[in-house]
């Protein structure tokens, strides 16, 4: 079977990451439930790419979201380089790398949730669509947290390394917040964009 070159460009780049990140991360252990995501998603991917082929919009969505989860499982997401300088320049008191994850995780799985939902006929009007794609979003974020914290009871190094709290005490609520701002300006954002390539896919 035929590959194009699109798809070799996104494996290469994919595989290209990964191994980056897997080489002497922080922690091994907390590399493999970060990066846990993104490789249980490709299989998904492959499998999919005859029967259900997806827009672009969401494989190139995907793909970013893979690279932030794999960044952040190489450093942790406490200790991401670049957000370790980023809070002295604004003022901050906290790496917030996390925060661009969960962002990513109710922006990404928001264009993947409207994508189903509007090509399997699931749901009728713009107003509903919005509101369960936004609810599927904050399910998932809600999912993501519970395994957060059954993690975080092995060892109180595990809960600091993968929760990346650093003394927060509302993160889970903050990570929640964050996970649906990202759900929400997706929509705003992409809608249109969207539609012309689901539009040009259904041809």
């Amino acid at each position: 079977m035929r590959i194009g070159y699109k798809k070799i460009i996104w494996l290469g780049i994919f595989f290209s990451v990964l191994i980056w990140s897997g080489i002497n991360p922080r922690d091994q252990v907390i590399w493999l439930l970060e990066v846990s995501p993104a490789m249980l998603a490709l299989p998904v991917l492959i499998y999919t790419r005859t029967s259900f082929p997806l827009t672009t919009l969401v494989y190139v969505l995907i793909l970013l979201h893979s690279i932030i989860l794999m960044v952040g499982g190489h450093y942790t997401y406490a200790e991401v380089p670049f957000f370790n300088d980023f809070p002295d320049v604004l003022g901050l008191e906290r790496n917030n790398y996390d925060k661009l994850g969960h962002f990513a995780q109710g922006f990404v799985p928001a264009i993947i949730a409207r994508e189903i939902l509007l090509r399997k006929h699931v749901v009728a009007g713009k107003a509903w669509l919005a509101f369960i794609i936004v609810s599927i979003c904050l399910a998932i974020s809600a999912l993501y947290e519970m395994f957060e914290w059954a993690v975080a009871t092995t060892s109180e190094e595990a809960a600091e390394a993968f929760l990346g709290m650093q003394g927060y005490v509302w993160d889970t609520q903050a990570d929640m917040f964050t996970a649906l701002l990202g759900a929400i300006v997706a929509l705003l954002l992409l809608s249109r964009v969207h539609d012309r390539q689901l539009a040009r896919l259904v041809r």
